[in-house]
């Protein structure tokens, strides 16, 4: 008679239950034994995947920087192509459950100020004169076939409202 790989004691299960022991992935982290549950990028344009515990997961969400590496035009173009392509969740109802509580005013603040190309302590005056800056580079009407300079402008306005608006 063939014995069960489940076969334990005290045995739970009848004798006549056959049952294999069920794989676990392991967490990824070095030297860590805990249960790989949390799948994690290797690298942005990699399909690969970590599989970490729950605390590893939270570690690598900490210091994870999609933009590393990147040069800031590289990053500024890559963040670009990533809202374009996500243009169709942003119009889902699920999207806009949350209000901005969910995104986050801190969280606004910091986009456009990227946008606008500003450091976080940004006068008035320096946000009104980089926000007119690139509306003049940015414009449509001295762009007329560049539809990636109009998603721009409409970025650059929603950025200066953003940083303007109490």
């Amino acid at each position: 008679m063939k014995r069960s790989k489940a076969s334990t004691f005290p045995r739970w299960t009848g004798y006549d239950t056959e049952r294999d022991p069920i794989k676990v992935r392991m967490c990824d982290h070095d030297g860590c034994a805990g249960k790989g549950e949390f799948p994690a990028p290797k690298s942005p344009d990699s399909k690969e995947k970590w599989q970490f515990c729950a605390f590893h997961i939270a570690e690598f969400n900490r210091n994870w920087n999609y933009f590393e590496g990147l040069s800031k035009e590289e990053a500024f173009r890559r963040a670009q192509e990533e809202m374009r392509t996500a243009k169709g969740y942003a119009t889902s109802g699920a999207y806009d459950m949350g209000g901005e509580e969910s995104y986050g005013k801190d969280r606004r603040r910091s986009d456009a100020l990227i946008i606008l190309d500003l450091d976080d302590d940004a006068t008035p005056a320096e946000i009104k004169a980089a926000y007119r800056r690139m509306a003049k580079l940015y414009h449509p009407d001295t762009n007329l076939d560049d539809s990636e300079a109009a998603i721009k402008f409409q970025q650059i306005i929603t950025a200066y409202e953003v940083l303007t608006v109490k």
